[in-house]
């Protein structure tokens, strides 16, 4: 069960995968509009109302652009997501009642975890963000960084209880229709971590090394990949690979920007400035470009295209950063929001990017400098095959089927 935009969805559909390969029935739980992403794998879909693209692309989507803070970003996106939360109760319940176990992200944890309890069905938390609390860093929905140890460690209690907050409506609603107590604010994330409710985290412990003081059940288990079967390359694609130098991929996944217009045309030009040739992915952004050295494209799978690159700009979701690092690609992180500045501060902390070009602060000279130094300099190549190498050969499925194995399922 997910929510969310493609980014929060997309990796469970390869989870998904090697838990059918496995023996396990499995279906995927998450809104109407992304059911093609599991075509073939296997997966049973159930769907949830909303389309997120329609949300980012509203009024208040587009609003989130007017906060240039990390904590007002996210206090924006609650407020939107806390609107939405009720209208999926009744699509959760009745998937729930179709199964055995409920593997729950961190979008929809507090709700899914009260229809486990209330149909007492085992759960178990999937993350594909370090979200529990830790000394070690800032919580990446914040942007990342370090606000010191007990800072830090404050600031993730504080975005837990945010999250819980989002339910806040919902979560009662549904512990009243299947028979449990009330329970006061917060008493719910309590329990979780009282009783040692196991979370699984999707990226790798070479890109974000396990946090030393998280509780037992809190694992990182490497990365699940998306997917997906279109690993043939359209032949326009083809046709301008082969056409000349490996060029520069630019794409947003699925963020959106006020004036893509204007993006689009400081990134041509920050390209032609670096004379490099460009892959510019449309994306939920709208992004464009013009000229035989500018190719636009739609929907391609990363895997398929990015090991062709020879950088990647992007938003730093962690979707794309963990399809970039896989690709053994380097990377300019043009961060948006949310957790975006966590995985590009990741990015350059592992050598595989010189800097990040917050999308804010993005000018034409800003970006040319960053992908000159990008490829011209073997460096960062050479990091980044090493460490592709290195994460492609983890198994982040493993782990989820011990887990279920633990679980009796």
């Amino acid at each position: 069960m997910t929510a969310g935009s493609r980014g929060d969805v997309a990796p469970f559909t390869g989870l998904g995968h090697g838990l059918v390969q496995a023996g396990h029935e499995v279906t995927l739980v998450t809104h109407g509009s992304f059911e093609p992403l599991v075509a073939g794998s296997g997966v049973g879909f159930h769907p949830l109302p909303v389309d997120p693209r329609d949300v980012l692309r509203s009024e208040q989507g587009l609003g989130l652009h007017r906060s240039a803070s990390g904590p007002g970003k996210l206090w924006r996106a609650i407020g939107m997501a806390r609107a939405l939360a009720g209208s999926m109760t009744d699509d959760l319940l009745t998937a729930a009642r179709a199964c055995d176990v409920l593997l729950l992200s961190a979008s929809v944890a507090p709700l899914g975890y009260a229809i486990g309890e209330g149909l007492s069905l085992p759960s178990v938390g999937l993350c594909l963000q370090p979200v529990a609390p830790t000394r070690e860093f800032a919580p990446p929905m914040l942007g990342g960084g370090s606000w010191g140890a007990v800072g830090n460690r404050a600031a993730g209690h504080g975005v837990g209880l945010a999250v819980e907050h989002v339910f806040a409506a919902a979560v009662p609603e549904v512990r009243t229709r299947l028979g449990l107590g009330r329970r006061r604010g917060g008493a719910a994330l309590r329990d979780r971590e009282r009783r040692g409710w196991p979370v699984l985290h999707g990226f790798s412990p070479l890109v974000v090394a396990r946090p030393r003081d998280w509780r037992a059940g809190l694992d990182v288990t490497g990365y699940w990949w998306p997917y997906d079967v279109r690993t043939e390359l359209p032949p326009e694609l083809r046709d301008f690979l082969d056409a000349g130098e490996p060029p520069v991929f630019v794409g947003l996944g699925s963020a959106t920007v006020p004036h893509p217009e204007r993006l689009s045309a400081a990134v041509v030009r920050a390209l032609r400035r670096a004379g490099l040739r460009g892959v510019i992915q449309q994306g939920w952004a709208g992004l464009a470009a013009d000229g035989d050295d500018m190719l636009t494209v739609g929907e391609v799978a990363h895997s398929a295209l990015f090991p062709h690159m020879a950088a990647l700009v992007h938003h730093a979701g962690a979707g794309t950063t963990a399809a970039g690092l896989r690709a053994g690609v380097p990377a300019v992180p043009v961060p948006v929001q949310f957790d975006a500045g966590f995985w590009s501060a990741r990015l350059v902390a592992l050598g595989v990017a010189p800097r990040s070009v917050p999308l804010r602060h993005l000018t034409t000279g800003a970006l040319s400098s960053a992908l000159e130094r990008v490829t011209s300099d073997p460096g960062y190549r050479d990091r980044a095959r090493a460490l592709g190498a290195r994460i492609r050969e983890e198994d982040g499925v493993g782990p989820v089927l011990n887990t279920l194995n633990r679980l009796g399922t």
